[in-house]
């Protein structure tokens, strides 16, 4: 786990194995404290910013370089 310090003065913590693959670059797992007891969020690993947008279908979007994950649950029934 990486700590990374956000905008407010807060600490998180970045993990460098559990993630997901993007367009650009992994989004990878963050949480509030080193335990991992609590998520905090997704890390985009091509800008390095935690300004994500997650759906009802897991799909992830990264809102400052549009780096992107498909969704987790598809069907055409969701077209």
């Amino acid at each position: 786990m990486q700590p990374i310090s956000i905008a407010d003065g807060e600490t998180v913590y970045v993990s460098e194995t559990d993630g997901d693959r993007g367009s650009k670059g992994p989004f990878l797992v963050t949480y509030e404290s080193a335990d991992a007891d609590r998520r905090y969020g997704w890390f985009c690993t091509n800008c390095e910013s935690f300004d994500n947008a997650m759906d009802s279908m897991g799909r992830i979007k990264c809102n400052v370089c549009g780096n992107f994950r498909k969704p987790t649950e598809w069907d055409a029934a969701h077209e």
